[in-house]
């Protein structure tokens, strides 16, 4: 028997997967618990229609990645530290900063998970911090870390 699965099932195959299982393993097992439905032609509809509404959702969201990457690239958050001597700052700015920082000076809301600092920021000056907007799409953002006096 053919079934579409609508779960991800161990040593069968993942979501959405048109996979041929035993009668018996359909009735007892995959059919009871939901874990998939037969392949009919109305099934097989819904599941076309599904993919097809995923990929759209996918396109609008990578679009959606690539302008507000655009839009990072013209924004400049601007963060204050006390420093020491020759331009040391006193601690280290973190990505939560930064993601609170952008927030308030340019109203984007940016996760702090998806800052990626390579090293933390322990001086004065101007960095461009990468930012994971997408599996495919990465932003740069302009932090500027001045003295406060």
């Amino acid at each position: 028997m053919k079934v579409i699965l609508l779960e991800d099932v161990k040593s069968l195959g993942k979501k959405g997967e048109i996979v041929n299982v035993s009668d018996g393993y359909a009735r007892n097992f995959v059919l009871p618990k939901k874990l998939g439905v037969e392949a009919n032609s109305a099934n097989m509809n819904d599941l076309k229609l599904q993919k097809a509404n995923a990929d759209k959702v996918a396109q609008e969201q990578l679009e959606a990645a690539r302008e507000l990457a655009e839009v990072l690239k013209t924004k400049e958050v601007v963060l204050k530290m006390k420093s020491g001597e020759g331009g040391r700052a006193f601690g280290s700015v973190s990505s939560k900063e930064i993601a609170s920082a952008a927030k308030t000076q340019c109203g984007l809301e940016i996760d702090k998970k998806k800052i990626q600092l390579p090293e933390a920021i322990k001086a004065l000056g101007v960095y461009e911090v990468n930012i994971k907007l997408h599996t495919k799409v990465t932003g740069q953002l302009k932090v500027k870390v001045v003295e406060d006096k």
